[in-house]
């Protein structure tokens, strides 16, 4: 049986790091997983005067494709040591309106790409802290920080580098198995 998951890339930048790393993933996922893009860029800003019988058209498509998943793995760059705000914003938007969240009891894995050395180690860090008041199971091991991406992807954006290819299908692999644990 399939699980569907939700692929959300915290960058909006065309040529992104983030987005060409979450793209790979998918390509090494497990085959029992089903990864699939949901896109947040053009969610508006999240703003309880909006939260009417009729939301915003993005955050009906975004809570619904949620929804439609199983689990969610979370790809991010860094900005300002912390997560960017399109995906801080996605957050927001999934867990309203109050009660009715898209994020509950959903497994979640975070992977954080820079091109620093530190694989935007805050970033990961950070995304976590709203996961857990989300009721979101997040896989603690192994932990995914890619430092130096730039270094790691061709012109095409393809991941050309072996060991992290490797270490990023060891990484799904975890994940597959922290989705069984966890629905259990």
């Amino acid at each position: 049986m399939s699980v569907r998951v939700a692929l959300i890339v915290g960058s909006l930048r065309e040529g992104s790091y983030s987005r060409a790393v979450a793209l790979a993933l998918k390509d090494l996922a497990a085959p029992g997983l089903e990864l699939v893009p949901v896109e947040i860029g053009d969610l508006p800003l999240y703003n309880p005067d909006l939260e009417t019988d009729q939301p915003p058209a993005p955050w009906r498509r975004f809570r619904a494709e949620v929804s439609a998943t199983e689990a969610v793995l979370f790809v991010t760059p860094e900005y300002n040591r912390s997560i960017p705000g399109a995906l801080k914003n996605a957050l927001d938007v999934g867990s309203r309106p109050y009660g009715h969240s898209v994020w509950q009891g959903k497994p979640a894995a975070i992977v954080s790409v820079s091109p620093g050395v530190i694989g935007a180690f805050g970033a990961n860090h950070h995304l976590r802290q709203p996961l857990v008041f989300l009721n979101m199971p997040v896989m603690q091991q192994p932990e995914a920080y890619v430092g130096n991406v730039e270094a790691l992807l061709d012109d095409e954006g393809r991941l050309t580098n072996e060991g992290t290819r490797d270490f990023l299908k060891t990484f799904a692999d975890a994940f597959a198995d922290w989705i069984d644990k966890t629905r259990g």
